[in-house]
């Protein structure tokens, strides 16, 4: 049993890496986006600032829309669509088209943050989950100290598309694993407005909002 939860942590890690470098991993090519697409650094600069806007907006917002979905399924669909959102900009031509595809996913950013934070949670005693919870954050230090230099190098060693295309493979191996190991969980209810809401009124919740945006 300890096993097995130690995997769905390391799970859970894993895609909690994935998407935060997506978000994170950006920061250090923006030159190199810049040259490639003919536009501003400011308008590269789009990328970050528009996916951190995205994030604070549909907060509130989305956790709750997925709440009553069984949540293997939806941490699956948002995997896949950081997947698809990955691939469509790492070989967009357009700068504009190159943005879309890369900050849409970015909404359902939050779905997924909650449900692992839910997820690492319930897969251990009450006593246990703070613990649980700190591992699963390992995944943010990661994509800070591991994924911004990886994307840069890659970005500079090969290209700009494939720096880009990093994101999907990475996001990808979250998506195998989650398939194969991740076990299904039943829903008992859909969460209430006033259920979600009180989620704000905990610090960890805000402390969790504050490490992605800033």
């Amino acid at each position: 049993m300890k096993k097995q939860n130690n995997l769905l942590i390391f799970i859970l890690t894993v895609g909690v890496f994935s998407i935060v470098n997506t978000q994170l991993g950006i920061i250090g090519i923006l030159p190199l986006i810049a040259d490639h697409f003919h536009v501003s650094i400011s308008d590269a600069g789009l990328m970050v600032s528009l996916f951190t806007l995205a994030i604070a907006i549909s907060a509130p917002i989305t956790p709750l829309l997925f709440s009553g979905i069984e949540r293997k399924k939806v941490m699956l669909f948002v995997l896949g669509v950081f997947i698809l959102g990955n691939v469509v900009s790492a070989f967009a031509s357009n700068f504009t088209v190159a943005l879309i595809a890369y900050v849409f996913p970015a909404i359902f950013f939050p779905v997924y943050i909650s449900l692992v934070l839910t997820v690492a949670a319930t897969s251990v005693s009450k006593e246990e989950a703070p613990k649980a919870v700190s591992k699963v954050f390992i995944g943010i230090s990661a994509s800070m100290v591991l994924g911004i230099p990886a994307t840069s190098f890659i970005a500079k060693a090969a290209s700009l598309p494939m720096s880009i295309l990093f994101f999907a493979i990475v996001n990808a191996i979250a998506f195998i694993a989650t398939v194969l190991w991740m076990p299904s969980t039943s829903v008992n209810e859909k969460l209430s407005y006033g259920a979600q809401v009180s989620i704000l009124k905990r610090p960890i919740v805000w402390f969790s909002i504050t490490v992605l945006l800033f």
